[in-house]
């Protein structure tokens, strides 16, 4: 891509994680042309249609997910367990300031995610190998599989609201991490204080 070409798809790509932060579906590509200071064929040359849009938001942050899960991978001072809870908190932290990429994953179809097919398949089979970890020191619940993570995940993009601070995502991301944990004993393991909870009330 001649270097012209690469600025205006950088800049293209900026419009749209401004624009869809703010308006979401009521933006249109010619919207994101006078953001981005180009014509609309401009932009239709490097996107053919808004799910193309979207979908170059998705791969690019499969991207940085798999970065981090990679880096979770070559951890060697946490426990493997410690090591998948990690990369989920920093995955997690990463789409709560991306509100462009929020919206394409909860709005996107089949064709907004078909183009990271590459990065998704790549994303499940480090997961598969942070999860089989965990399983082999028995720190994860032996009923966790590699294809609950992006449940997980979309559980707590669905909590992600900076407009309602009575929705603390992070709060429900460690209940959910709680759960993932294998129990320690028969009566259903460690307990832990989750941000944001009360204490509990002595008995």
């Amino acid at each position: 891509m001649r270097a012209d070409a690469r600025r205006n798809r950088e800049r293209i790509l900026a419009a749209a994680r401004s624009l869809f932060a703010i308006e979401r579906p009521e933006v249109g590509m010619d919207d994101v042309a006078r953001c981005a200071g180009v014509g609309v064929g401009t932009v239709y040359r490097h996107f053919a249609d808004k799910e193309a849009l979207m979908g170059e938001l998705v791969r690019e942050r499969f991207l940085i997910f798999n970065e981090r899960l990679r880096c979770a991978l070559a951890e060697q001072a946490a426990t493997p367990f410690d090591a998948l809870a990690g990369a989920l908190r920093d995955n997690a932290s990463s789409v709560a300031d991306d509100a462009a990429t929020r919206f394409s994953f909860m709005s996107g179809g089949e064709r907004v995610f078909s183009r990271a097919d590459a990065e998704i398949q790549e994303f499940m089979a480090l997961c598969e190998q942070l999860v089989a970890r965990a399983h082999a020191t028995g720190e994860l619940r032996a009923d966790f599989a590699a294809g609950d993570v992006p449940m997980v995940m979309c559980g707590v993009c669905a909590t992600i609201d900076r407009g309602k601070q009575e929705w603390d995502w992070r709060r429900y991301l460690e209940l959910i991490l709680a759960g993932m944990r294998a129990p320690r004993d028969g009566r259903g393991g460690a307990t832990q204080s989750l941000p944001g909870s009360a204490p509990a009330s002595a008995a």
